[in-house]
């Protein structure tokens, strides 16, 4: 019986920001000594927060990184979460955070198996080298992501910039192997 519409879950959403300005890290470490930041290791000062449960990488550029965000929402307000704590910790900050989504992860579940060596001849900028890797990499252009397919319907999506791009993706591709009978469900 096949199934309506595919199981999607945002996993990991990671959004760049600034503030335009510098920032002196190591006064940030001082006044936050649960931060992490190894300067001969890398450049990145690592600051998580617990609501969202997020980690921010912090530069001394004033750029920032934020992952682990489960939607757009949370990413923009875990970034302003870390620039209100720094400023409630006496670090000057002129400006409010600049934000932009440059990835979201997504799993998925598509209620069916899926006949890999037949969608890798159909569907175009398909991949699937069983040898290499047990999944089909199909780059979709239009949202332009990437999906991980494995035969058990599982999937990953990757590349979107907006949530509404990831179910934009999988229901797309949901869609074409239905028309092309690549679904088998028990």
């Amino acid at each position: 019986m096949p199934q309506t519409k595919p199981i999607i879950s945002i996993e990991n959403v990671v959004a760049s920001a600034t503030i335009d300005q510098r920032l002196d890290l190591t006064e940030i470490t001082e006044k936050f000594p649960e931060t992490e930041w190894n300067p001969e290791q890398f450049p990145g000062l690592v600051f998580r927060i617990k609501s969202p449960k997020t980690a921010t990488l912090i530069f001394s550029s004033g750029k920032m990184v934020c992952t682990g965000g489960k939607s757009e929402e949370m990413a923009v307000k875990a970034v302003n979460s870390v620039v209100s704590q720094l400023k409630k910790g006496g670090i000057k900050i002129k400006n409010n955070a600049v934000v932009t989504v440059q990835n979201i992860v997504a799993s998925g579940n598509l209620g069916g198996k899926i006949h890999l060596e037949q969608a890798a001849r159909v569907l175009p900028r398909s991949m699937y080298e069983p040898e290499q890797f047990p999944g089909l990499i199909h780059r979709m252009l239009d949202p332009k992501t990437v999906i991980l397919l494995f035969a058990s319907g599982k999937l990953v999506c990757t590349g979107a910039k907006k949530e509404s791009d990831v179910y934009r993706s999988v229901n797309n591709l949901h869609n074409t192997l239905e028309d092309k009978k690549l679904m088998i469900y028990d």
